[in-house]
């Protein structure tokens, strides 16, 4: 599995589903407009998973193909990949729906929290539990913030962490940058790149991992 970071919230994943021989399956979670600064993904899409509608999170049309689009809480299986969707609090916004997503593919169990405004639910935890990859928001204002993350962390107990919505080089937004986030959390490892690959085997021994990604 590789995993791709193009800053804000948006990420995506190439996978090969058990099963499916040797296609790749390509998801894109998040893909923004250029209105929040930086420049918007590109690419073939098999699947995008939305977790709100907001320009820096809904930008479906950026993407080629004729992706399956999920955008509401549900159970889904497609093109080989399952795929949850938890109702949420959005941050700033109460009147727009934040949708959870949780994702397994190759054995890896991935979440990607969207724009969370509050605390997970007792249920949210127990549907997230034992999740290898958490992509969780850091800034604040809009979403959690690094204090509030940290706490979620400490609770789920990822094999990594990814933090995402967060003040960087080009984002216009009015939110916290990772640095202190990475001061109370204590172990962001300093070699950042834009993407990695993961096979299952590469999480033994992990807990609560930090990697902090590049859009270079």
């Amino acid at each position: 599995m590789n995993i791709q970071y193009y800053g804000h919230s948006c990420f995506k994943i190439t996978t090969k589903p058990a099963g499916r021989g040797q296609n790749d399956v390509i998801m894109f979670l998040d893909p923004f407009d250029k209105i929040i600064g930086l420049r918007p993904p590109q690419g073939q899409a098999d699947v995008v998973l939305i977790s709100h509608n907001h320009s820096g999170h809904n930008n479906v049309a950026v993407l080629k193909g004729e992706p399956a689009v999920i955008d509401i809480p549900g159970e889904y299986s497609v093109k080989g990949v399952s795929v949850v969707g938890l109702a949420s609090v959005h941050g700033d916004d109460i009147n727009t729906p934040n949708t959870i997503f949780i994702l397994e593919s190759e054995d890896i169990k991935i979440c990607h929290l969207g724009d969370l405004g509050g605390e997970l639910t007792e249920k949210q935890l127990s549907e997230i539990d034992g999740v290898d990859i958490l992509m969780i928001p850091i800034g604040g204002k809009y979403t959690i913030d690094s204090k509030q993350a940290i706490g979620i962390v400490k609770k789920l107990e990822p094999k990594i962490v990814i933090p995402m919505h967060y003040k960087m080089n080009g984002t216009i937004a009015d939110i916290a940058d990772e640095k202190q986030f990475c001061d109370e959390i204590g172990n962001c490892a300093t070699d950042r790149n834009s993407k990695f690959n993961i096979k299952k085997k590469d999480l033994e021994g992990k807990v609560k991992e930090v990697i902090v990604m590049t859009t270079d």
